[in-house]
């Protein structure tokens, strides 16, 4: 045995293999703890693909996934904005609701108020009505609207048809005395205008 190792040779091919056989211990001894975290990191994986649900997990489920996220977000934004809508037009059904209401209210309060000029207050509601054509739109506003309705329909049935125009154009943009314009005092002056009785004294020339 001796004399083997003593061979050139021999002694070639032990080292050799002594080298090779080191060196793959050295490379194991390197590689394990990468393969360590290779299996821990492929444990880990798997274990989270079944959490999920899955015994697999691949990349068309997980895009499938994604777009039914996407789908429920977006279905749950439409359901909100249907919501809004509902809510606005509920709104706007009451406010019309409120209006038609007080629409029958001033038509019935016209209705109960329709206006007629007695022969006694003719004469003297002829020469207001003279005396107001003579003056200046705003002048005669200022006038009417600390004026009672029917007196104010009264005098303003004995104008012409131009000068009311004239005169209600002005009260449109003249403001209350609560601040609000006069526009809905020309628009109930002029339905009561529209029911007076027959039977009023000729207006002035």
């Amino acid at each position: 045995m001796i004399t083997k190792l003593q061979n050139p040779l021999a002694a070639a091919v032990l080292s050799l293999l002594l080298s090779v056989g080191l060196g793959a211990y050295l490379c194991w001894q390197a590689a394990l703890p990468a393969i360590k975290v290779a299996l821990a990191t492929r444990a880990r994986h798997v274990e989270e693909k079944k959490a999920k649900g899955w015994d697999f997990w691949t990349i068309e489920i997980e895009n499938l996934s994604n777009e039914l996220k996407d789908e429920r977000a977006g279905l749950k934004q439409r359901t909100g904005l249907l919501d809004q809508r509902a809510a606005r037009l509920d709104a706007e059904e009451k406010a019309l609701a409120q209006i038609r209401s007080d629409i029958e209210r001033l038509r019935k309060e016209i209705g109960d108020q329709v206006i007629a000029i007695n022969a006694d207050e003719a004469k003297n509601l002829r020469t207001l009505s003279q005396t107001y054509t003579n003056l200046t739109p705003k002048a005669a506003v200022a006038i009417f609207r600390e004026m009672d309705d029917t007196t104010a329909v009264k005098i303003l049935s004995l104008m012409k048809p131009e000068v009311v125009g004239h005169i209600f154009e002005e009260m449109s943009r003249t403001a209350g005395p609560d601040g609000s314009m006069l526009a809905r005092r020309v628009a109930l002056l002029s339905e009561k205008l529209r029911l007076m009785k027959s039977g009023k004294p000729d207006s002035p020339g």
